[in-house]
């Protein structure tokens, strides 16, 4: 059954139901995988799980034509979960295989001009599959920080801004590294393309919802941003189909984050708000590299992963959307930074011609952190020990097994506090969203709940159930302690993990962050 059509009933079984069957089974002929295919992984930012029409089409009110096609055409995961409630760290997770709580970010995101969080002997997706004999190369957004040069204590932009993705397995890169951070610029590789002589003022347009004053490239326009990066995609694509070799794009799109600045192609398109547009542009996005890929005759050996950092934003401003009817997170509990489902549970399609089925589904439960594993498995590489501690590999699901690739998904708050999934339970080790979100959540100190028979998470068993508590708990435990969730010798954590404690909120670049710039 395709997802476009799926009654109200089928939805809710397909999105909740951990062991349910994925939609494949019953297929017999699937293909070996192809040799080394090109991969694309197509990241939104902000981008909530009813945003994409096809995983909520009772309640969607905003078109997403390329999502949904993809859909027809791939995989939809219904119980993916990024790492995080909030950029950075899901970022981390996905490029590392490895929980961002690991390293020394404990909540939040980093700051601008912020030290690399990833550290240089580590590999990295990209890293991996460069050995492999990948060309790689991000463009977008990367909000992992640099080491930027500093001249009489201040950044300057005339020198190369080291310790960036060309030093984490990327053979290129173009973005705009936080697109609501300074300097408001885009960055080739390890420069600048435009000095930032001028000065952007926050306080011109509030609309914009971006909040701080910055050195900024003259002639600067936000709403230019998405267009040159999903130019530069297709650039990309185009330059690479010509070479013997097989490419790793990772395209980090920087909407509908804010700042909120749809082009004018899309401004007004949605009928519901700025937001609402900037979903239709990322989807956009979407659709370019996709028809790229059908021009250059590559789309038969490509592995495209379209999915989102983190939950819809809520205070860019819900009451539009809740106005026209669409729910920005399903069916799910919370948005961004929260450690109900609406944080993190988010769409994740693939669509790989002659190995993943058309139109498919798949109720298992998965990390954006499994990309790495999968890459690992598609290629034959060996990862070492020491990398990917918290991935394992999506290629069974995606050729149509059914079986749980793992044993459960922790998950993280803006504020840190970590949960935990495993089949349909799932617990928050502490109070309310995490986030500084309200939310009677009951007196209980921590909470419990069922996702197949309560998908809102309304109603916590902590006290009644003690012996799943126990048992969670204890899961949690162990991954933290032996730094890592997967198979293999315990690794050590960069920090002391506080998992049973959520820390103080504080400045950003390790400790937690609720500025509307998370």
């Amino acid at each position: 059954m395709k997802t476009s059509s799926l009654t109200k009933n089928a939805f809710l079984l397909a999105a909740i139901c951990a062991t349910a069957i994925c939609a494949t089974e019953g297929r017999s002929e699937t293909k070996a995988a192809p040799a080394k295919p090109n991969i694309v992984v197509v990241l939104a930012d902000d981008f909530g799980f009813g945003d994409a029409a096809c995983y909520d089409p009772k309640f969607s009110k905003i078109p997403t034509p390329n999502i949904d096609r993809l859909a027809r055409e791939g995989m939809s995961f219904m119980q993916a979960h990024s790492s995080s409630a909030v950029c950075t760290p899901t970022r981390y997770g996905l490029l590392t295989g490895r929980y961002n709580w690991r390293s020394r970010l404990q909540g939040g995101v980093l700051g601008p001009y912020a030290a690399p969080l990833i550290s240089s002997d580590r590999l990295t997706v990209a890293g991996l599959l460069k050995q492999q004999g990948y060309y790689t190369a991000a463009i977008g957004k990367w909000h992992l920080g640099w080491q930027y040069p500093k001249r009489d204590g201040k950044e300057v932009f005339d020198q190369p801004i080291t310790e960036g993705p060309t030093t984490r397995g990327f053979d290129y890169y173009f973005g705009t590294d936080v697109p609501n951070y300074p300097p408001y610029t885009f960055i080739e590789n390890d420069r600048v393309t435009v000095q930032p002589t001028a000065q952007f003022s926050a306080n011109k347009d509030k609309s914009l919802f971006v909040h701080r004053d910055g050195p900024m490239a003259p002639g600067w326009r936000f709403d230019r941003i998405l267009p040159t990066l999903a130019e530069k995609a297709v650039d990309y694509i185009g330059q690479r189909a010509k070479a013997k070799q097989p490419f790793f794009l990772y395209f980090a799109l920087t909407t509908p984050h804010e700042p909120i600045a749809p082009s004018e192609q899309f401004k007004g398109k949605s009928g519901i708000s700025g937001v609402g547009d900037l979903i239709m542009e990322s989807d956009w996005a979407l659709g370019q590299v996709m028809d790229a890929l059908v021009k250059q005759g590559l789309a038969e050996n490509t592995l495209v992963i379209f999915t989102s950092d983190n939950g819809h934003c809520a205070y860019t401003g819900l009451e539009p959307f809740e106005k026209a009817g669409h729910r920005v997170s399903g069916p799910f509990r919370g948005y961004k930074m929260d450690a109900w489902d609406g944080g993190h549970h988010l769409p994740f399609i693939a669509r790989w011609p002659g190995v993943v089925k058309p139109g498919s589904q798949c109720a298992q439960i998965t990390s954006h952190n499994d990309i790495m594993a999968t890459c690992a498995e598609i290629t034959g590489a060996k990862i070492p020990v020491t990398a990917a501690v918290d991935s394992f590999s999506l290629l069974p699901l995606l050729k149509g097994e059914n079986r749980p690739i793992r044993e459960a998904v922790v998950t993280h708050s803006s504020r840190g506090m970590f949960a935990i999934q495993r089949g349909e339970w799932k617990l928050i080790v502490g109070q309310g969203a995490g986030s500084g979100r309200p939310g009677d959540t009951g007196p209980e100190p921590g909470q419990l709940y069922n996702t197949t028979a309560d998908i809102g998470e309304m109603k916590n068993l902590y006290a009644q159930r003690p012996e799943i508590v126990a048992e969670l708990t204890a899961l949690l435990k162990r991954y933290v302690e032996d730094g890592r969730s997967t198979p293999g010798p315990k690794q050590k954590n960069d920090v002391p993990v506080n998992w049973n404690k959520k820390p103080p909120a504080g400045k950003r670049g390790g400790k937690a962050a609720d500025s509307p710039d998370a």
